[in-house]
């Protein structure tokens, strides 16, 4: 009789844990923030990002809201989500309450960041000064050109080891509108990834030479990826990116 019990028991818990599981009760593993303008030439990446970034969370049992500007950003507002993702969103239109609170969430390690493509348009841009703490966080960079378009081009992982870049290729052919800076962020951050310009394609004259294109900075509390890729739709048909975004989105989460 006792036996019959804890059967009955299991399965009361398990029909519980399927009910809970088909309410959408069950407690997400954590919440992310994602922030992308409305329209603007990467409208069609953030909308190819959504729609993966969406099946990921449900997939993986976590939350992700997004927002159009920097307006909802404060320190309370943070304090809710372990990821914050730069989905598309440049780092000068920002308010000096936005700032301090990005600042802190980055420094304190409050939460993980992940930025694509757009966090690196430093500069000064529709009369907003350039931001010198991003700048900083960024590698010291400052904007400086880019290959309209997109170009194709080759990727080498520098750092194998590197959870995020866990079952990437060691080389593997991408394509972006790539950024220019008036020097390599590599001094101030670790590279995970840089490009060979010698593999244009086609050939362009727009180059930097040393051209990390993924990195951290380690220097902050917070686990944070930039990458450089984040112009085109197409990146979320190919594997080795989705891959690359998995993981970081896991790793910047501390999941």
């Amino acid at each position: 009789m006792k036996q019959l019990r804890i059967y009955v028991s299991i399965i009361l818990l398990m029909a519980a844990g399927f009910t809970a599981l088909a309410q959408g009760t069950v407690k997400p593993r954590f919440k992310a923030i994602a922030i992308a303008e409305i329209g603007g030439g990467h409208a069609r990446f953030d909308t190819a990002a959504k729609v993966w970034l969406n099946k990921l969370a449900a997939d993986s049992n976590f939350t992700i809201d997004y927002i159009t500007d920097t307006k909802p950003i404060t320190k309370a507002f943070l304090r809710k989500y372990k990821l914050f993702i730069q989905l598309d969103y440049p780092p000068y239109p920002w308010s000096p309450i936005a700032q301090k609170a990005f600042e802190r969430y980055i420094k304190k390690g409050k939460g993980g960041w992940i930025g694509f493509h757009h966090p690196t348009l430093l500069g000064v841009f529709d009369g907003y000064p350039m931001w010198q703490w991003y700048s900083w966080f960024m590698g010291g960079i400052e904007y400086k050109n880019n290959i309209p378009g997109g170009n194709a081009a080759l990727l080498t992982v520098e750092d194998v080891t590197h959870p995020v870049m866990k079952n990437i290729p060691a080389t593997f052919n991408t394509k972006d509108e790539w950024y220019i800076y008036n020097q390599s962020p590599r001094p101030n951050v670790h590279v995970l990834a840089s490009i060979d310009e010698s593999t244009y394609n086609p050939q362009k004259n727009v180059k930097m030479g040393d051209h990390p294109v993924i990195w951290t900075n380690e220097h902050v509390k917070a686990r944070n990826i930039y990458i450089a890729m984040g112009h085109f739709p197409g990146l979320f048909q190919d594997e080795a990116y989705t891959s690359l975004v998995r993981n970081a989105i896991f790793w910047a989460a501390k999941q």
